[in-house]
């Protein structure tokens, strides 16, 4: 049975923030408040926080600025899932991603359809690792934000989860950069 257990250590995970977005700053900015806010009471570290605008250049120069930073452990996004014109995050992301982790995106939207039906169709939350670094692509609603936190990140997120969690895996995130070709 999954569950979180005091058999293991809890180890904090350092996360950075990025909200996507034209119109939003930190003071108006309630689904980036949301993933802090949850995030630092579950024991992890903000390790950074950043709005930029919804275009792919700007998202990828703060993630990989991020990805690039050894005291940065996850990215989390919100906004820019959509399907307008504007919405651009999953390109942003899935051009950065070494391995892309499709469940998330699948559960999430299992998940969302538990509480807003067939209108969970148009979010392309997505997810993936690169270099170590593990990316999460959410919706910009707070409700959204809410629902990927308490649902998914609060129980991957956490060492302490049986029968396995996302961290437990980030000792060996960087295997094949150390890997010799002639080794593989």
């Amino acid at each position: 049975m999954s569950k979180i257990t005091e058999d293991r250590p809890f180890l904090p995970v350092r996360i950075a923030v990025l909200t996507v977005s034209d119109t939003r700053s930190l003071d108006d900015d309630r689904s980036g408040q949301v993933l802090v806010d949850r995030l630092t009471a579950d024991g992890h570290t903000l390790a950074d926080r950043r709005i930029v605008r919804d275009d792919v250049g700007e998202i990828r120069a703060a993630v990989t600025d991020w990805i690039d930073r050894d005291d940065v452990d996850c990215v989390i996004a919100t906004g820019g899932t959509g399907v307008t014109g504007r919405d651009v995050t999953p390109e942003a992301f899935e051009g950065l991603y070494e391995k892309h982790i499709p469940g998330f995106g699948e559960l999430f939207r299992w998940q969302s359809y538990q509480k807003i039906g067939t209108s969970t169709i148009q979010s392309r939350a997505t997810a993936g690792v690169t270099r170590g670094t593990y990316l999460f692509a959410l919706p910009g609603s707070p409700g959204a934000c809410k629902d990927a936190w308490d649902g998914i990140l609060h129980q991957q997120l956490d060492s302490r989860f049986k029968p396995c969690n996302f961290v437990e895996l980030m000792p060996r995130l960087r295997e094949h950069l150390t890997t010799t070709r002639g080794s593989l």
